[in-house]
């Protein structure tokens, strides 16, 4: 958990500007704020790393979501072609935004692939919401050769992804609108936060609008602004602004250190025969958050679980069974059990949920073991842990080949 590993002066420092002014709003009182305004520098921090135009904060990875959908003009009775692997968030708001989600494959990128989303694609679809999962990217080359075909809006949740690239350009910025979140187990955090990204002004100022109870944010008379658009409240708040702000300022050197020990993982790791790891499009632009370890199928991966719990071994995820990032567990949008009816119910789901065919899905989800990458790692720790991890793997390939 990258960025929970490095909370220190800095981050204090940035609390206490806020603090010594007691502004935690974000907006207004400019003579007692003191020029201290923590979201706008968290905003500018995000747009300079990732080379955005423009970077609204928000109070949520989720609402940021939110937002990049209202702001690219999705809402209700689209079909948006979605992930069947991602965490929850992403479908809840293609939901809440009164779309109907569509599920697709995805590859052994982790995300959403070309051929999977043309096969998806109807005279109803009007975007796709890419999630780039577990710090990587997909293969964005050819997914969007496939978006321009059929001028389809492209919407990125690069929730996992900040600081990833492919070919130079940053994760969230290959579509109209892109979002990061900096929740608590991310490569930075707000404790919770989100930001908004885009390079499209019409877009960043919808989303500044809607964010905001469609509050136009001019003058210094918060009362008598106007509402171009209705909105609502997804605000950041200054407090929250201030950590992000420290936290991004640390990305740069967290991505290398994570570079530095996932690569070596890999080199040791595949070592082993039948260990392979997902497909990273450009492994220059990983920002390597995780260690994604391909075994050859569902019932190896599912013994390899069962010799880490044995052994000791912590810190990774086997999202086949995950409760909120694979679509086996998501019985409650399979069912439509909901809290007040969404257009899924008085629309009709575009597809049956309940019985979905996303067979490589599900291939490439059983076969997947992620590890969480500490950038904080010593040298014989990382040994360790990879001796540990290496054991456990080729007991249960044996383990496997005895039967």
């Amino acid at each position: 958990m990258a960025g929970t590993e490095y909370f220190g002066a800095e981050e204090k420092k940035e609390i206490n500007d806020v603090l010594e002014t007691g502004i935690l709003f974000r907006y207004n009182h400019d003579t007692q704020r003191n020029h201290i305004w923590k979201a706008r520098s968290f905003e500018a921090e995000v747009a300079r790393l990732t080379g955005a135009k423009y970077a609204h904060a928000v109070s949520s990875g989720s609402t940021a979501v939110t937002c990049a959908l209202a702001a690219a003009g999705i809402g209700a009775g689209d079909e948006v072609i979605v992930p069947p692997f991602t965490y929850i968030a992403s479908v809840e708001a293609v939901i809440f935004a009164g779309a109907l989600p569509v599920f697709a494959e995805i590859d052994e990128t982790l995300c959403l692939s070309a051929e999977g989303i043309r096969k998806a694609i109807t005279p109803r679809t009007k975007a796709v919401l890419l999630v780039h999962m577990c710090g990587q990217m997909a293969q964005m080359d050819e997914l969007m050769q496939v978006i321009n075909d059929h001028k389809l809006i492209l919407v990125e949740d690069a929730g996992q992804a900040l600081a990833a690239s492919f070919n130079g350009i940053s994760t969230g910025l290959w579509g109209k609108t892109g979002c990061y979140s900096f929740d608590f187990f991310k490569i930075a955090t707000a404790g919770e936060g989100g930001v908004m990204v885009t390079n499209d002004e019409t877009a960043y100022k919808l989303a500044d609008n809607i964010a905001d109870h469609g509050h136009d944010h001019q003058g210094n008379n918060r009362g008598m602004e106007n509402h171009p658009v209705l909105g609502f409240n997804y605000r950041i708040s200054e407090l929250h602004a201030a950590i992000g702000l420290a936290q991004t300022r640390r990305v740069p050197m967290i991505r290398e250190k994570n570079n530095i020990h996932k690569k070596h993982m890999m080199a040791q790791l595949g070592k082993i025969a039948g260990v392979n790891f997902a497909t990273i499009p450009d492994p220059n632009g990983d920002s390597a958050t995780f260690l994604n370890i391909l075994l050859p199928n569902t019932e190896i991966a599912m013994r390899t679980v069962e010799e880490f719990n044995k052994n000791g071994v912590t810190g990774f995820n086997y999202w086949y069974t995950n409760m909120y990032h694979f679509i086996n567990q998501w019985d409650h949008i399979k069912e439509g059990r909901v809290a007040a009816k969404t257009n899924v119910q008085l629309l009709g789901a575009p597809q049956d949920y309940k019985n979905l065919h996303l067979p490589k899905t599900q291939e490439t989800i059983g076969r997947l073991i992620s590890f969480s990458i500490k950038s904080g790692w010593q040298d014989d720790e990382l040994n360790e842990l990879l001796h540990k991890i290496g054991t456990c793997i080729k007991d249960a390939l044996l383990v496997a080949a005895k039967h």
